[in-house]
């Protein structure tokens, strides 16, 4: 016989797309319409229903980008609909797929939003079984966002309603009542899916053979009449295709419905609040159709939203949370990035997010859900176990460039050796629609084969929401047990998870981070979300130390409300495409003027509280937040200002300035370039000869794809040092220096503290650079294969050389306050207080050996989604720490965070905790979260060794050990009052100490 395969999946597909899906509808009739055009941002449903409203019709334009358009249609059902069932189909002019341009929300005429409206998703079910003339009456609240994702990476002014043009974007197409024929509907269904299966399978399977044989069959007959009148049996013809069982062994698929929703992205955080309001709106009303649908929704802040702009749709999604059909799930505040928030902001994502979906639902989230997040810190396992979780879930790490990674289920061990269960989907996509191409893909990339046999899929339209869509479940229905496909079961992500562990519970490990071999740009663009990120989580931690202080003796009230409220506006700041820096510009924008605001606020609670423990007096008293002794001032506390050390002495030569202190001998030449720093203690010379630290550098920026996103390695081939000097001063004992290049300048600043190992610099930049990349040079002479980064809550050593094609795809990394270089006896840190992106790299050293070369990256000017990221004024600190081991690399992060801050007052201010270890690093002292007055003391050992510290509180009393919830671990270890607390600690462990006040332990 003939092969005649693709001719007949040709004649299928077609007869599907122009015969089959079209008699679905068996008649339609319009509405009737008016509009109420709204000129400004979107306003309340009663408010925008009270407006007034003029006639419309299919045929006119709408929406301005970011414009707001309320509808209201009104009818009837036509009589001889009666015992149909009947829709109202909504099509605002769609051109694409959901979440990237218009959508809408249907309300009731009392104001309760029902359905949510957008491209795939376009009917409100009116009634199963219709009556004839019963009244149809809904609002519409239209949405006329812009595609800014078709603008191809190109600049775009549509990304800030104050840029885009005012012409209207859409044109209404349809508002309409529809007849809907339900065999015809079911017969689309059953094709859709045999016709994908039969694609989906090899070429010569016996299986497809059959299936399109049969198709082209039911075709024929189909042929004979009207769809209609032959969609009946053209279904009993298919029925022995379908009822087939799926084959023996037969991979296995966890379906669960999904609408992953970026908190910003393309979109500014207001227009999120009305995507959550639709697609959680399309979700419960889909259950009521679909009642084994389980509806993964994470990202506790997006619940928050809805539960105070729409509390009758937030009962509806409680209902469904005890109905087991809407499952909270991941347990923080958003779907944050987890490279570049603190250790301790972090912890706060967990806290936060699971506190509150205890309270609103009594549930605990025991899976960490980051399906789109750009790389995993390896502290994340122990803080997520630390957290109640148990599972950890990704898909981003199908975006590797370089590595597939090797595993979809695993046990991903981080830098303290926590393990934690995880899966990365071998679908490679969290917006699967369930066709059999999804479920073959899954199958075939599934990398546990023969140890295990199950993987998660996550349906439905996401990014910019939509969620599952009944053409997806009806997918699930058909797909459940069908021969040539996985089994597909719709369950919840704990279900998955308990039967893959069972299944798989010897599963191989993973040391280390998650690495993304992409998207690594978002450690430096948008500079100025980089900068409030870690002001912001700094003030925190002075705010919380300094008003526990002052609430434990009396002087102050604790901010419970302002510090909750603050951390959550941080915590939603850091979700995966704000603090990155992938946003449009209108999220970036609003973000600057938050975290001015937030700043702002944060240090009139500060000033309150040091204020309140100062007291009244003249003596002057330093404050010192960080965990280590300063200059005399305790960890933690505040003492008059002592004597930093010998002065600093400055000389200037016929052709170097030097500054010198007496431990650290800095030489400057004529173009302000550092060519010697020498550790006068060690007699060593820093910089290797022929080099400058302190070197800015520029490079040209233009990666392939997803600019603000992704910094390409080729950009390294071409780089301009910026040596060109307009004026070099010295004032006092300040070295300044100014540069010009291209459109920009920039003020370089070096300094030398009494008494400091750390030779400062600062740099002043007015950016005016479009495509282009710049960073600061620090080359080490110390001979060596890694570097070691700060992370959360520790350290993480990386190799510096291109060995393998992994060590070469980490050619820009994250590091928080420090990067270490060094050789045995002898190491160096470069500290910052702001910046993310860094490189490391070996370089021949004319004399034998290698030095080592650390960059900060400092900016860039990506294009795309914001044309003017970056443009105007920044600032940025970072120094060099000589002689430093790791203790002092820590000690030096610190330092240059949280500088000491003087005011007069009336005597010292004793420490409130005290530890005996400078390895063991205080984080947090905080009062507990439930008012109880008990005092929060989070640390870690910070150098990757064993440690064993006394913990000593000024008001002494019984204390237990708690997870981040703050609440008793069911291993943790428990204190009597009365005396100190001493702790044995493994490399990085984090323990909280909960110590509780009028001596009562909780």
């Amino acid at each position: 016989m003939h092969d005649r395969r693709m001719l007949t999946q040709e004649r299928v597909e077609r007869a599907l797309r122009e015969r089959i899906r079209p008699a679905v509808v068996i008649s339609s009739v319009p509405l009737e319409i008016t509009v109420n055009h709204l000129p400004g941002e979107p306003i309340p449903a009663l408010e925008a229903i009270a407006g007034e409203f003029v006639p419309a019709r299919a045929g006119d334009r709408w929406g301005p980008p970011w414009g707001t358009s309320w509808f209201h249609v009104t009818g009837r059902v036509p009589a001889e609909w009666s015992g149909g069932r009947v829709a109202f189909r909504a099509d605002l002019g769609f051109s694409g797929g959901p979440g990237f341009q218009a959508e809408g929300l249907v309300y009731r005429p009392d104001g309760v939003p029902v359905k949510g409206i957008e491209p795939d998703n376009t009917e409100l079910l009116i009634a199963e079984r219709a009556a004839g003339g019963e009244v149809v009456d809904y609002y519409l609240e239209a949405a006329a966002n812009p595609p800014v994702i078709e603008q191809a990476f190109r600049p775009t002014d549509l990304g800030d309603v104050r840029t885009a043009p005012r012409d209207p974007l859409y044109v209404l197409t349809a508002l309409e009542l529809i007849h809907i024929d339900e065999t015809v509907r079911a017969l689309g269904h059953d094709v859709d899916v045999l016709l994908g299966l039969a694609r989906a399978l090899p070429e010569n399977s016996a299986r497809g053979g059959e299936i399109l044989h049969v198709l082209a069959r039911m075709l024929d007959d189909l042929d004979t009449g009207e769809v209609a009148d032959g969609a009946a049996r053209a279904r009993e013809t298919l029925k022995p295709l379908l009822a087939a069982p799926a084959d023996h062994g037969a991979h296995r698929v966890s379906a669960v419905g999904h609408a992953h929703i970026d908190s910003a992205w393309l979109w500014p955080i207001r227009e999120t609040v009305r995507k959550c309001a639709r697609t959680f709106a399309n979700v419960t009303s889909l259950a009521e159709q679909y009642p084994e649908l389980r509806f993964a929704c994470s990202q506790a802040q997006q619940y928050a939203w809805i539960r105070d702009a729409h509390p009758d749709l937030f009962a509806r999604i409680r209902a469904a949370v005890t109905a087991g059909t809407f499952v909270p799930v991941g347990g923080m505040w958003v779907e944050s990035d987890t490279n570049m928030p603190g250790g301790e902001a972090l912890a706060r994502q967990f806290v936060q997010g699971q506190r509150f979906f205890r309270q609103e639902f009594g549930i605990t989230c025991r899976e960490v859900w980051l399906p789109d997040s750009f790389g995993f810190t390896a502290a994340l396992p122990q803080i997520a176990t630390l957290a109640g979780m148990n599972w950890f879930l990704t898909q981003k790490l199908a975006y590797n460039e370089t590595n597939r990674f090797p595993h979809n289920t695993f046990w991903w061990e981080g830098i303290d050796g926590t393990r934690i269960f995880s899966h990365y989907p071998p679908v490679e996509n969290y917006n699967a629609e369930l066709v059999p191409a999804d479920l073959a893909f899954a199958a075939e990339r599934f990398t546990e084969t023969g140890a295990a046999g199950r993987s998660l899929v996550a349906f439905g339209h996401g990014d910019g929401g939509g969620g599952p869509t009944g053409e997806m479940l009806e997918r699930a229905r058909r797909q459940a047990d069908l021969a040539g496909s996985p089994e597909v079961a719709v369950q919840t992500p704990a279900e998955f998870f308990t039967a893959a562990q069972a299944e798989y519970p010897d599963a191989p490990v993973w040391v280390g981070e998650l690495y993304l071999e992409s998207h690594r740009g978002t450690y430096t663009s948008q500079a100025l979300m980089k900068q409030g990120n870690r002001r912001s989580e700094h003030l925190l931690r002075e705010v919380e130390l300094w008003a526990a202080t002052a609430a434990r003796r009396g002087l102050a009230d604790y901010p419970y409300e302002e510090l909750e409220r603050l951390w959550r506006t941080v915590l939603l700041h850091q979700f995966h495409d704000i603090l990155p820096g992938s946003s449009i510009a209108w999220v970036h924008r609003e973000a600057r003027e938050t975290y001015r605001r937030v700043i702002a606020e944060l240090e009139v609670l500060r000033d309150a509280a040091q204020r309140a423990l100062a007291g009244t007096g003249d003596r002057e008293l330093t404050f010192n937040a960080t965990p280590h002794p300063w200059a005399g001032v305790p960890a933690l506390g505040a003492a008059e200002t002592g004597d930093d050390g010998a002065p600093v002495t400055v000389t200037r030569e016929p052709d170097r300035i030097v500054l010198d202190n007496g431990l650290v001998r800095v030489g400057i030449d004529g173009r302000g370039l550092v060519r010697s720093v020498r550790d006068l203690t060690a007699d060593r010379e820093i910089v290797p000869a022929g080099t400058a630290a302190n070197l800015l550098q520029l490079h040209p920026d233009r990666p392939n794809t997803f600019d603000a996103w992704n910094v390409d390695e080729f950009y390294r081939n071409r780089v301009e040092d910026l040596t060109t000097v307009e004026s070099l001063n010295v004032e006092g004992t300040v070295v300044r220096v100014r540069r010009s290049f291209g459109s920009s300048s920039a003020v370089q600043t070096i300094t030398l503290a009494p008494g400091s190992r750390t030779v400062e610099f600062g740099v002043e930049v007015d950016w005016r650079e479009r495509d282009r990349f710049l960073k600061v040079a620090v080359p080490i002479d110390v001979h060596t294969d890694r570097a070691t980064a700060e992370i959360q809550y520790g350290h993480l050593t990386r190799p510096t050389h291109a060995n393998t094609t992994w060590d070469a795809a980490r050619f820009e990394v994250c590091a928080h306050r420090f990067v270490h270089v060094g050789e045995p006896g002898y190491g160096a840190a470069v500290v910052n207080d702001s910046t993310y992106g860094h490189d490391v790299t070996r370089t021949l050293h004319p004399g034998g050996g290698t030095y080592s070369t650390v960059r900060l990256s400092l900016l860039r000017a990506p294009r795309y989604p914001d044309p003017d990221t970056d443009q105007g004024a920044h600032g940025f600190r970072y120094g060099l720490v000589c002689g430093a081991d790791l203790g002092a690399a820590v000690r030096a992060g610190y330092r240059m965070n949280l500088p000491r801050r003087t005011l007069s007052g009336g005597g010292p201010v004793e420490p409130e905790v005290v530890v005996d270890d400078p390895a063991v690093v205080v984080e947090a002292v905080k009062l507990a979260d439930d008012r109880s007055g008990d005092l929060i003391v989070r640390l870690y050992e910070s150098r990757g060794a064993r440690a064993r510290a006394t913990v000593s509180v000024r008001t002494p009393g019984p204390a237990v050990e708690t997870d981040l919830l703050e609440e008793p671990r069911p291993d943790g270890r428990s204190f009597g009052a009365g005396g100190p607390i001493v702790l044995e600690l493994r490399p990085f462990e984090i323990v909280t100490l909960r110590f509780a006040s009028g001596g009562q332990s909780e």
